[in-house]
């Protein structure tokens, strides 16, 4: 099954409320991990362009490769305004990148829909010599109740529901395996705030989230509705976040 479909439909919802990542991260990279203004970053899965973005405003050539038309071309709209980004209709099996042309592959909210061992060669193929990985996701702190709730929401309405983040762990093993077990682990907290309209647009960016027209459909968006009005305050609902990022050589 081409796993790319399930965001078909999704381009407007997932950039209205799908969050960005932390400066802290985006700093890290370029003062201790090599990033630099002339590096040549390949961003794999690459969405509507939130995490290629961070990079672009560094002035780095960014090659974004998503292969869903729909993301794609909202990214097309965000990012054309920068000079360093490249469109790449591809998958992360199949880049369609020159061989030893990057310096940096970076994949961010993504990396569980790949086949693992399929995207390592793939990423040894495009990265130069000594060229590093760097997989990022948001992870909901479980702890909190209004995550333990919209998850119980997600199970109870959404059958493709798979977990949070596509049900990937703390050095779950597909990583373990993509980096040979060598690797480092950063994490920084990033609360997310939402206000009603776009917590719900959040909720809808999900792969497995229903599309209006399901059955279920308007009963799932009022208990969506009755989350938010359940934990906001001030009408902000704070969502307890941080982002992970695993770096390595594939």
């Amino acid at each position: 099954m081409d796993t790319s479909k399930k965001f078909d439909g999704r381009a407007k919802v997932y950039t209205a409320g799908r969050p960005g990542y932390p400066a802290e991260l985006i700093d890290r990279l370029y003062d201790r991990y090599g990033f630099s203004k002339d590096s040549v970053i390949a961003d794999i899965g690459s969405g509507t362009g939130k995490f290629a973005r961070l990079l672009l405003e560094r002035g780095n050539e960014v090659y974004c490769v998503e292969p869903n038309d729909d993301m794609r071309a909202a990214a097309e709209d965000e990012l054309r305004v920068y000079a360093g980004y490249h469109s790449v209709k591809g998958g992360a099996e199949n880049t369609t990148l020159i061989s030893c042309s990057a310096d940096f592959v970076t994949s961010a909210q993504a990396f569980h829909w790949f086949d693992t061992d399929r995207f390592r060669a793939e990423c040894r193929r495009i990265l130069k010599t000594g060229g590093t990985a760097v997989l990022v996701w948001n992870i909901r702190d479980m702890r909190a109740p209004v995550n333990r709730e919209l998850y119980d929401l997600f199970k109870a309405y959404c059958p493709e529901f798979k977990g949070f983040g596509g049900g990937i762990k703390k050095d779950d093993e597909r990583i373990v395996r993509f980096f040979g077990g060598d690797y480092e682990r950063l994490s920084f907290e990033m609360p997310l705030f939402y206000d009603k309209e776009r917590f719900i647009a959040r909720c809808l960016s999900g792969s497995y989230s229903l599309k209006q027209g399901d059955e279920r459909y308007d009963e799932y968006i009022r208990e969506t509705e009755r989350i938010f009005d359940n934990y906001a305050r001030g009408g902000r609902l704070t969502i307890e976040n941080s982002t992970v990022a695993y770096i390595g050589k594939p």
